[in-house]
């Protein structure tokens, strides 16, 4: 008999306060985008998209590390095409949502999980959270999470993370254009039950039409270049000096 694997990600909806609460907990991989959890991600986004009692979608993790990226030992054994293609379908369902999501942010998110943070309409991050695109030091690039973050960050910033992989702080990336607030370690709870709480008193057609207003040109260039990264993101990734580096990177980890 086979076994139902735990699940990774789980909702709440506290329907007084008009909030979906999902959290991302994979702990064994510090939420690495798996197979899984992508389609777990999807899947809760979906549910709180559908249910009526919800204005705001909050999204976080349970513990201090929000993502820490792809899940190399699922890329470094087999394609990423249809991989990559999940992970441009979970970002433009985050852009797409009628309703705002906001991300909170307690600590380190790095490479493909800072594509969800572009997605975000608005992020609360601690002072002490931390981000890098750590892509170009495994001979990747940050193709698909492109598609939302060059709509986020401005051009001199993208090209600074994107080029040295270099670790930022949440400071940076407030003026990077990433997030939307730095706030004290213990205030962040604080800060983002406020903003909840503030975005819950728009009307549902009132957030859905500016969330199409604010949405627009982040979706277009999903949808213009979602084949195109989706394809370069796979080529890489299927490469021999990727495939050398994340085992390199791997066995480091054992």
């Amino acid at each position: 008999m086979t076994e139902t694997p735990a699940e990774l990600v789980h909702l709440d909806v506290d329907a007084e306060s008009a909030v979906a609460t999902i959290t991302l907990d994979s702990p064994h991989n510090r939420n690495a985008l798996s197979r899984q959890l992508v389609s777990e991600l999807v899947d809760r986004i979906a549910l709180a998209e559908a249910d009526d009692a919800v204005r705001v979608v909050l999204l976080r993790s349970a513990g201090r590390v929000f993502c820490s990226g792809a899940d190399l030992s699922e890329a470094s054994t087999g394609s990423m095409e249809e991989g990559a293609r999940t992970i441009v379908a979970l970002q433009r369902s985050i852009v797409a949502a009628s309703k705002p999501v906001v991300l909170e942010l307690g600590g380190p998110v790095r490479a493909g999980g800072i594509g969800i943070v572009g997605a975000a309409d608005i992020v609360v991050a601690a002072a002490s959270a931390n981000f890098a695109l750590t892509e170009v030091k495994l001979g990747l690039t940050p193709a698909i999470i492109s598609l939302t973050l060059l709509g986020r960050m401005t051009s001199r910033a993208a090209a600074y993370t994107f080029l040295t992989g270099e670790t930022f702080d949440a400071a940076a990336a407030v003026d990077a254009g990433l997030v939307t607030r730095a706030v004290p370690d213990d205030q962040l709870a604080e800060e983002v039950a406020r903003v909840c709480a503030s975005l819950a008193t728009g009307a549902p057609q009132g957030l859905r039409e500016t969330k199409r207003l604010l949405a627009g040109d982040l979706l277009a260039r999903i949808d213009a270049g979602a084949d195109e990264m989706a394809e370069l993101s796979a080529s890489l990734f299927g490469s021999d000096a990727a495939r050398e580096a994340m085992t390199a990177f791997l066995s480091r980890g054992r």
